[in-house]
C-alpha cells in the first residue's frame, strides 16, 4: 500500500503519550487539523482502553495504534485483527517477531477486512527502538551494529509484506537502498526539532535530517505536547519541514 502524501502537515503523528483520556482529548481538540494523525502507546491505551481508540476513530481522527505487537504469532495475529475492528490508520508489530508472524499478520488482517468491506491499516514493523544503540543491542546479545540490525529487519518486513517499518532517521537512507520497494514507508520517532531537547532519546535527528533522509512520516510527543502553545510548536515543525524541500 502506497502512503499518499500531499500536505506537510499529514506527515506528522503527534504520540498522545498521556496518562488519562481527559488530557488526550485536550491535546486532539487543539491539534485536530494541524496534524495527520495521533499516536496511541501503551500508556494512554493501557488507561483508557480500546474504548478511546473507538472514539477517536468515530470522530475521524486517524489513529496510529502504536502496541508494538511481540508475541507467537497466533497470538500477534488475534490482536491485529481486534486493532483492525477498531479502524485505526496503522499498527505496528515487532519484526523481531520472525517472518512466521508478519507474513499471518498480513494476510490475517488483510482476510478480516475483504470480508468486511473495511479499509485495511498500514500495517508496519518496529525495528530497533530509537532509544536503543548499539550498546543496548550487546547487552541483549545482538553484536551486530543498530544501522546493519535495522537493515536486516527492514528487508525481512518488506519481504513479508508489510507496509514499512519504524526506524530511526538516522538508518533511512540505507533503508531506502536495502529495500528499494516503491511505497514502503519509513515511520520515524525519535525526531527533535531545535526547539527540543533529546530526553531519553539516543538516535536522534532533526526535523529537516529526517525528511532529507528519507523518513515519511515523523512522530513527535513531548516537543508538541509539553509546549505553551501546541499549535505553535507544530508549526515550528512544519517550518523546519519546509526546508528539507528546498
Amino acid at each position: 500500500m502506497a502512503l499518499p502524501v500531499i500536505d506537510p502537515k499529514m506527515r506528522v503523528i503527534v504520540a498522545l503519550d498521556v496518562d488519562s483520556a481527559h488530557e488526550a482529548r485536550r491535546i486532539v481538540a487543539e491539534l485536530a487539523g494541524h496534524v495527520g494523525a495521533f499516536k496511541v502507546g501503551l500508556q494512554l491505551f493501557t488507561v483508557a482502553g480500546p474504548e478511546f481508540v473507538r472514539e477517536l476513530t468515530a470522530d475521524g481522527h486517524r489513529v496510529f495504534l502504536d502496541l508494538k505487537f511481540h508475541d507467537i504469532p497466533n497470538t500477534v495475529v488475534n490482536a491485529a485483527v481486534e486493532a483492525a475492528k477498531l479502524d485505526v490508520w496503522m499498527l505496528n508489530v515487532h519484526a523481531s517477531g520472525g517472518g512466521e508472524m508478519m507474513r499471518e499478520t498480513v494476510r490475517r488482517v488483510e482476510a478480516h477486512c475483504s470480508s468486511t468491506r473495511s479499509t485495511r491499516p498500514l500495517i508496519i514493523a518496529v525495528t530497533v527502538l530509537t532509544s536503543s544503540d548499539d550498546d543496548t543491542l550487546g547487552e541483549i546479545g545482538i553484536e551486530t551494529d543498530a544501522e546493519t540490525q535495522v537493515v536486516r529487519l527492514a528487508r525481512l518486513a518488506a519481504d513479508c509484506g508489510l507496509d514499512g517499518v519504524v526506524a530511526s532517521a538516522q538508518e533511512a537512507v540505507a533503508i531506502r537502498k536495502a529495500v528499494g520497494r516503491d511505497g514502503f514507508i519509513i515511520v520515524t520517532p525519535g525526531v527533535r526539532p531545535a526547539f527540543a531537547t533529546r530526553d531519553d532519546q539516543r538516535r536522534v535527528t532533526s526535523v529537516r535530517e529526517a525528511f532529507d533522509n528519507g523518513a515519511d512520516l515523523l512522530v513527535i510527543g513531548r516537543p508538541i505536547i509539553r509546549a505553551v502553545s501546541m499549535a505553535d510548536a507544530v508549526s515550528e515543525i512544519l517550518h523546519e519541514a519546509a526546508k528539507a524541500d528546498q
